[in-house]
């Protein structure tokens, strides 16, 4: 069993339409240790995640708004690593096979036993633990050190401190390095509403963006024009 000290610090988003299942399961989480936001449809779901910090999400399938295999894709694209699992009332090898595909952790039938939960939670913790001992925050952009966690873009030893904003749109444009970022998706993600002020301020960020990443002539972002933006790294460049 997980100690109740570390209990105490995971944070956990649930997905659930069912009024009454949700705050049964929350209450049940929260006994246990969990800290457990209940959202009840896909796109309350998904504003609070953007919103939030979160260990692990629950994430019922037939939800309305968003259902819950597109809120687990969006939340991918924000967070690769986010470790979920599916709650559903299906049990069709279709359905199954799709969960696993978009990276479940774990896919639970309806009915269930809320210990049930609480042990594929524990066992998909043990799992992430694991992994997060091999993983890093630090990621190579051209000839930049991008340390995530910590917000500091490093080249040649010399370090820049990012604002929060300049390091979290640092971090969507490289989750999709050579590849579009749409505005829009990045407004929600980021600001959480897409209205014109916001956008002038990305569009400031941006800017500063492409200043602290001038040094290295092969790392560029693109402005594609009435669609987003795109970190391209210049191979060619890199090696030169």
């Amino acid at each position: 069993m997980i100690s109740e000290e570390k209990l105490e610090e995971v944070n956990i988003l649930l997905c659930e339409d069912d009024e009454s299942l949700g705050m049964l399961l929350r209450e049940y989480l929260e006994a246990k240790g969990y800290n457990t936001t209940l959202a009840q449809d896909g796109e309350e779901g998904y504003r609070t995640f953007v919103q939030h910090t979160f260990d692990l999400c629950i994430l019922d399938v037939m939800m309305p708004k968003m259902d819950g295999f597109t809120l687990a894709g969006k939340i991918r694209e924000i967070s690769p690593d986010m470790p979920f699992m599916f709650l559903t009332a299906k049990n069709l090898k279709d359905d199954v096979r799709e969960g696993f595909e978009l990276g479940a952790d774990d896919y639970i039938t309806k009915p269930f036993s809320m210990e049930e939960v609480v042990f594929r939670i524990e066992a998909i913790l043990r799992r992430v633990k694991g992994k997060k001992s091999k993983d890093t925050t630090i990621r190579q952009i051209g000839k930049f050190i991008f340390d995530t966690q910590k917000q500091v873009l490093t080249l040649d030893g010399e370090q820049v401190k990012l604002t929060t904003k300049e390091a979290e749109l640092l971090t969507l444009l490289s989750n999709r390095e050579n590849e579009l970022l749409q505005r829009d998706y990045a407004l929600k993600t980021i600001w959480i509403d897409d209205n014109y002020f916001n956008a002038r301020s990305m569009d400031v960020y941006i800017t500063k963006l492409r200043k602290h990443l001038k040094q290295d002539p092969a790392v560029e972002i693109l402005n594609i024009h009435g669609k987003g933006y795109k970190l391209v790294i210049d191979n060619d460049k890199k090696e030169e």
